[in-house]
């Protein structure tokens, strides 16, 4: 059964994440994901790309029986993550990110990665929690939310685990834009529908320029995240 369900609205490839109660995310979710953004990328039907999650949960992180396999597993897994932010964040389309609900760890990642991110309003968690539950952060993680997050809340947001409300999100950086939960997806069709009449290879060239630097950063450091995940 697919983890990643895919249908085209008007020139918009949407991709829902179903894994779960949790939505989390494992080395075949993320290995599914990329797959599905790398064929959106070939596709000249695809002009621009949404990725939502499940109504009331975006993703609360990576997936914990995984984490309990052993080192090895989860060293492949966080690999594959890391793989995944790179190919939302550096994706040469337009990525609307529909935050549907909480989004925790790696799931928080993943809706900063994107272009244009809108979540519902509610009571709902959006943050990284590594600190809090005694983890550290790949090098991934860390370069993507300096890029992306205020500067005025990236030490509170990934030193201090501040776990935000998405009104604290939005001032945070996580986030662009709140809607009621029955409007995310329509509102970010409209985003992803004017994203796309922006024109290319101009889009692809200038999102290279802002976002090269971290991408190449992510992609020389993935090997040595890895590694420290390995059993000595």
């Amino acid at each position: 059964m697919p983890f990643v369900k895919s249908e085209m609205r008007q020139g918009v490839c949407v991709l829902r994440l179903d894994h779960g109660k949790p939505n989390s995310i494992s080395q075949a979710v993320a290995e599914e994901l990329i797959a599905a953004l790398e064929e959106a990328e070939k596709s000249e039907e695809v002009q621009a790309i949404i990725l939502l999650g499940k109504p009331g949960m975006f993703s609360g992180g990576f997936d914990l029986p995984t984490m309990a396999e052993g080192p090895v597993a989860a060293a492949a897994m966080v690999k594959a993550g890391g793989q995944l932010l790179v190919s939302i964040y550096g994706h040469p389309k337009p990525v609307v990110l529909g935050c549907t609900g909480h989004a925790i760890a790696m799931g928080a990642f993943m809706v900063m990665a994107g272009d244009f991110r809108i979540a519902a309003r509610g009571a709902f968690k959006i943050g990284a929690n590594e600190t809090a539950i005694g983890m550290t952060l790949p090098i991934f993680a860390t370069e993507l939310a300096r890029a992306c997050l205020s500067k005025r809340h990236l030490d509170r947001a990934i030193i201090q685990s501040t776990i935000y409300d998405p009104e604290g999100a939005l001032d945070a950086g996580f986030l662009d834009r709140l809607v009621e939960p029955d409007r995310v997806e329509a509102e970010a069709l409209e985003v992803a529908v004017q994203l796309a009449g922006l024109k290319q290879p101009a889009f692809r060239n200038n999102k290279r320029l802002v976002r090269g630097a971290t991408v190449d950063r992510i992609l020389s450091t993935l090997e040595e995240n890895i590694e420290q995940l390995m059993p000595s």
